[in-house]
């Protein structure tokens, strides 16, 4: 295929009206406006495709949006790939989920060279030191936001406290939770009861008397390419799972299953079905494993790690390939240290988020004829409040780990956790991360000016000596 054929047929114009060309530079913008998380990558998507360029409707940006919160996540990045499959098929879906990830696969390389060549100096240390504080404040903040949006009565509360208390006192693992929720949501619309019915809320409204571009042009109908069939669903799962599944397998024959490399690509692989919550969720697994099972780095990278991700464009989850980075930087086998972090960072983003392409060509046709379904309604309404319950178990875990320098292990019956060592306690880092929360809550002042202003002041404690004094 010519050059000139490939752009002819991104330009060529498809039944309702948009471009694969214009499509193509408006997913640009969308990844490089992608920060501050889902909810502001969300809100980013729903300004730009719903309200400004109206390709899609309000229902049928929701629904999409539903099914990407029920799937092991990034949602964000898997609604960009959804709505790109329905204006453009495979390669529109293509298009928009690489794009919406390759600004933060760069962001987070660069930034892990960085951090792996000078974090223990002491000026990154202190650069790192005010990051947590930061990280800390927007975490709790994140539940705070996510709480007033989901827990609109009683039984949402309900099911919020009892993730909590499951994922942090009894260590019940994720999708058990999320699963569990599912069906209490399906339960609970099934027998009528109130606390599940009603609408859910994910963002503005935008115009929804106008139907947008797509939508307008497809009514009730479907596409041929969204509607299910046997042989669509067994070709696209056997290529996606190949993509996905021979890489893991070909590294474990090779190097065995204790190489770095192997651990990472069987590990991150785990979490690619698991990951439900996002970053914010899974994040206290990955912790627990690369900290305490594999060794992999310390829970103060662990912040580190996520307070990169959340400065740069992209998914939160974008952290697992700091992660991968980090693993393979120090235990490099017979490659240069360097070299075989970036080829362990790449890694865990492989088979990361080449399982989010499959769950959406996978499943988005089948998904694509429950439009208007009650009862996926409540059972993403009970996922979301049970979510809740797990991000404000990591603002914990957050807790714990930035603001006391030790902690105690707490083993009875089947109560599992770490509970904070009291005289511990880091006067700087209670105090920077208080005065994070009052920037971000009292003043309303945004993610990277809290995360600057909190890095400025990290580096001043080092500088003036202050940091060393108390701690």
């Amino acid at each position: 295929m010519t050059a000139s054929t490939t752009i002819g047929n991104l330009r060529q114009l498809p039944k309702h009206g948009v471009s694969l060309h214009e499509a193509l530079l408006v997913w640009v913008r969308v990844a490089l406006l992608s920060f501050g998380g889902p909810a502001g990558q969300i809100a980013v998507m729903h300004r730009i495709l719903v309200e400004e360029k109206r390709w899609i409707s309000e229902e049928r940006f929701l629904h999409a949006l539903n099914y990407c919160m029920l799937l092991p996540r990034p949602e964000a990045q898997q609604l960009a790939t959804y709505i790109g499959w329905l204006m453009h098929r495979t390669l529109g879906g293509l298009i928009a989920g690489s794009l919406f990830i390759i600004p933060g696969i760069i962001s987070i390389m660069a930034l892990s060279y960085v951090y792996a060549a000078f974090g223990n100096v002491p000026t990154f240390v202190a650069l790192f030191f005010g990051l947590k504080a930061a990280v800390l404040a927007i975490v709790i903040e994140a539940v705070v936001r996510i709480g007033k949006k989901s827990l609109k009565n009683h039984v949402m509360k309900a099911l919020a406290a009892v993730a909590f208390v499951g994922i942090f006192l009894f260590n019940v693992p994720f999708p058990i939770i999320v699963f569990g929720a599912a069906l209490i949501g399906l339960f609970g619309a099934t027998a009528g009861i109130k606390g599940f019915q009603g609408t859910v809320d994910h963002g503005p409204s935008g115009n929804p008397g106008n139907d947008a571009l797509v939508d307008s042009l497809l009514g009730e109908s479907q596409p041929e390419h969204t509607r299910p069939t046997l042989p669509r669903f067994l070709r696209v799962a056997t290529i996606w799972l190949a993509l996905w599944l021979l890489p893991v397998i070909a590294l474990a024959a090779m190097l065995g299953t204790e190489n770095v490399f192997s651990q990472i690509a069987v590990f991150f692989s785990k979490m690619a079905m698991v990951t439900f919550g996002g970053a914010y969720a899974v994040l206290a697994y990955v912790a627990q494993q690369a900290v305490d099972h594999y060794g992999w780095l310390n829970p103060g990278e662990m912040l580190d790690g996520l307070g990169m991700a959340e400065t740069t464009p992209g998914p939160l989850i974008m952290v697992l390939q700091f992660v991968g980075f980090m693993a393979a930087y120090r235990d490099p086998g017979a490659l240069s240290p360097l070299l075989a972090g970036a080829l362990g960072g790449l890694l865990a983003t492989w088979v990361t988020f080449t399982p989010c392409f499959l769950w959406i060509f996978v499943g988005a046709p089948f998904i694509e004829i429950f439009r208007g379904n009650k009862a996926l309604a409540s059972a993403l309404r009970a996922i979301t409040a049970a979510v809740v319950g797990v991000v404000l178990n990591l603002a914990v875990w957050f807790a714990i780990h930035t603001i006391f320098r030790e902690t105690i292990p707490v083993r009875r019956l089947l109560i599992d956790f770490d509970a904070p060592k009291l005289l511990s306690v880091d006067p700087w880092a209670l105090a920077l991360s208080v005065a994070a929360a009052v920037a971000i809550f009292r003043f309303k002042v945004g993610m990277i000016p809290t995360l600057a202003a909190c890095c400025v002041v990290g580096l001043f404690l080092h500088v003036t000596g202050l940091l060393g004094m108390m701690r």
